[in-house]
């Protein structure tokens, strides 16, 4: 009897490693040579399909009481010391990251938020592991139309429409987004307890122009005029107006806390 319970232990074991190895190994077969040979729709669908089955345990993640809604996961912390877990509201877990992609986790408690930001020449794949999320995110109108923003500074602020506002719940379909459609600027806000497992490409990169930068979004209603070629605001009709916002350039928001937490997956072979 603890032979086979045993047994049945370590295939468990052997399965997850073998989720969680072969998305490293797609990964870095579609995305090793991104500048000069971009992955076809068809390697990225591939990829969108393996994370679809990822569950929670195939990253080492441990799913608690989704009453206690002041976070999840903290991975290698002792589940007593209650403090420590929960001394700041998101965690984020590194997998994997190289020169081409990179892999990593965030556990939200309810209400915590990562700010509207973009993905600057990137294409990202956001997979629900577990609880309820609301996304919001949007895509740059082209070609750009620009407006001078209220506030301190005059900040300008550039033309967007919504491309996501809908709340997510586990399980559901990855999410993806491209440099140029799909929401490549978005937000996220825990409705409840919640992780999402990340795969970026090409990663941030600031000295390659890859800086992560956060907006605030005005309504539309906010500017009457801009400016830019074959762009007349006027043209869009007040029914429209929701679909559109304008999203000025912030510096990033004081109250955006994360803290490391320890991956406790299966072990990739590199």
């Amino acid at each position: 009897m603890v032979f086979g319970t045993l047994r049945r232990y370590f295939s468990m074991r052997h399965q997850n490693s073998n989720k969680v190895q072969t998305l490293y190994d797609h990964c870095n077969t579609i995305f090793s040579s991104f500048e000069t040979h971009p992955p076809s729709s068809q390697a990225l669908q591939k990829l969108a399909s393996i994370l679809d089955t990822v569950q929670p345990a195939d990253v080492g993640l441990i799913e608690e009481s989704a009453d206690d809604d002041r976070g999840h996961g903290f991975f290698g912390i002792n589940q007593l010391n209650r403090v420590a877990r929960w001394a700041q509201p998101i965690t984020y877990v590194d997998i994997h990251e190289c020169d081409n992609f990179t892999m990593c986790m965030f556990c939200f408690p309810t209400s915590s938020v990562i700010p509207l930001h973009d993905h600057p020449g990137m294409t990202v794949f956001s997979k629900l592991l577990y609880g309820s999320l609301h996304v919001k995110a949007y895509d740059w109108v082209e070609p750009p139309c620009i407006v001078e923003s209220k506030g301190p500074g005059s900040a300008q602020a550039r033309l967007a429409k919504l491309s996501v506002d809908k709340v997510l719940t586990a399980p559901c379909e990855t999410l993806v987004l491209y440099p140029k459609h799909g929401g490549n600027l978005h937000c996220f806000t825990a409705v409840t307890p919640c992780a999402v497992l990340d795969i970026l490409s090409p990663p941030y990169r600031e000295y390659e122009g890859r800086k992560c930068t956060y907006y605030h979004d005005y309504p539309y209603s906010a500017f009457s005029t801009g400016k830019g070629p074959g762009i007349e605001i006027s043209m869009i009709c007040d029914d429209e107006a929701e679909e559109y916002a304008w999203l000025a350039e912030i510096e990033t928001p004081d109250d955006l806390y994360m803290r490391q937490g320890k991956y406790a997956g299966p072990v990739i072979q590199l």
